[in-house]
């Protein structure tokens, strides 16, 4: 399905820059209950730690994520390395290493297009026939995976960041929310530089629709160079 397809099951009307901007803002209606589909308000605390916040998943999700079960999810992407390490709790289990869940994550690349879509006027570069930056792994018995890929670029509205679906090992959906980068001097947002795109026009967290209520929760510690390459690691809890 190409995006303007795909934003067109999901919104009335044209698509549009407002439309781009809407698929990309917070879930409205993030209630459904963990029995259904282990969604759960943004933010609420269970037990003893915080649940990540649910954000959208449009509008450029992985169209088929079994099939992309790997670590090096580069392809013939280029870009600074990033080594990215995902840490999963179960909320519903005091927070316990999250073992054997599913674990999709999709990005742009350094110029700010995404794999499986384009040829639209909201991506004039097509690369539906193409996954780069998309993959899956299980975590394992501390609940971890590991992705290694690029820094992602940036586009229009939004800040640095990367996507993360996490299912359970049955398919079930426990969560859709998105990973944040720490902005500023010394980061590896500032040092990187928006690659070849520079800075100008960029939107930083504070104003970006998905993370402009904060980002507490979202937030990955980064760190490393444009030489030896980034490490970013963060922790979600979700409720299993």
């Amino acid at each position: 399905m190409e995006r303007k397809n795909f934003l067109k099951s999901l919104f009335v009307g044209a698509v549009s820059a407002p439309a781009v901007l809407a698929a990309c803002s917070k879930d409205d209606a993030d209630t459904a209950t963990p029995a259904t589909t282990g969604g759960t308000t943004g933010g609420t605390t269970a037990g003893s730690c915080t649940v990540a916040p649910t954000e959208t998943e449009g509008p450029f999700p992985t169209k088929v994520p079994s099939s992309y079960v790997r670590s090096d999810i580069r392809d013939d992407r280029t870009g600074y390395k990033l080594t990215a390490t995902i840490t999963l709790m179960n909320s519903n289990a005091s927070c316990a290493a999250l073992a054997g869940a599913l674990v999709d994550i999709w990005h742009c690349d350094k110029d700010g297009n995404y794999s499986e879509y384009g040829g639209s006027g909201m991506q004039s570069t097509n690369y539906q026939s193409v996954h780069f930056l998309r993959g899956r792994q299980t975590t394992n018995a501390s609940g971890q995976v590991q992705f290694t890929t690029i820094f992602p670029g940036w586009y229009s509205g939004r800040a640095t960041h990367i996507h993360v679906h996490v299912y359970s090992a049955t398919g079930i959906s426990l969560k859709v929310t998105q990973i944040a980068f720490p902005e500023g001097s010394g980061t590896a947002v500032a040092a990187v530089g928006g690659y070849s795109k520079g800075m100008s026009g960029y939107t930083y967290n504070a104003q970006d629709n998905v993370f402009s209520d904060g980002v507490a929760q979202e937030l990955a510690t980064v760190t490393g160079n444009t030489t030896d390459g980034f490490q970013l690691n963060i922790s979600f809890a979700v409720p299993a």
